[in-house]
């Protein structure tokens, strides 16, 4: 498994782009994310402190790595958010149907796609009834650095979604995002699904 912790410890975080996620910022310019919100594997916390300055009701960015947490602590807050080290595949008890929506961005890819079915589990008991996942995928993250089989990242595709989410979860719209960080360009999906029960 990868050791996130020491990444990050070592500053060997190519993930980590400094800003939030493009597709992001230009969804909240013309939409509001009510509520709780659950950023899981939420980094360094730039998607956290976007959707807290769009005026959430509060928002919880989750890491499993220490380090990943002490990072998004040493920013400036931006409004009602918050920071919890702890694992999506153990969350406390008292976070079972605890939120109104979920900001989905390089979780799903960052974990073995072994644990996607354990993902889908997971992030559906911490929902609210007809609460919201919210997302950006990558669907395709290989490159001369990255191969296919290879990872983290492991992309997915589009049907593989289907097939993991829309037993728990009805899928309202999915769109190509316009803006994404440089090289990820047309390699995203994302989607607006709504928890069915």
């Amino acid at each position: 498994m990868t050791d996130w912790d020491q990444l990050y410890n070592d500053q060997n975080t190519p993930w980590e782009k400094g800003e939030p996620a493009p597709c992001l910022v230009d969804y909240l310019k013309n939409n509001v994310i009510e509520g709780e919100i659950l950023v899981p594997g939420c980094g360094a916390g730039h998607d956290v402190r976007a959707l807290a300055a769009s005026g959430a009701e509060a928002v919880v960015g989750l890491d499993v790595a220490p380090a990943a947490i002490q990072l998004a602590e040493s920013f400036s807050r931006t409004g009602n958010e918050r920071y919890v080290c702890g694992d999506l595949f153990d969350l406390p008890a008292s976070w079972n149907g605890a939120f109104d929506a979920i900001w989905e961005h390089t979780c799903f890819c960052a974990i073995h796609p072994t644990q996607r079915s354990a993902y889908v589990e997971a992030v559906t008991a911490a929902l609210k009834s007809q609460g919201s996942l919210i997302g950006v995928f990558y669907l395709n993250p290989y490159d001369d650095e990255h191969q296919p089989g290879e990872g983290p990242p492991f992309g997915v595709e589009k049907e593989e979604l289907e097939d993991f989410f829309l037993h728990e979860f009805e899928l309202l719209e999915q769109w190509v995002p316009e803006r994404a960080y440089p090289g990820r360009e047309g390699r995203e999906l994302m989607v607006r699904m709504r928890r069915k029960s």
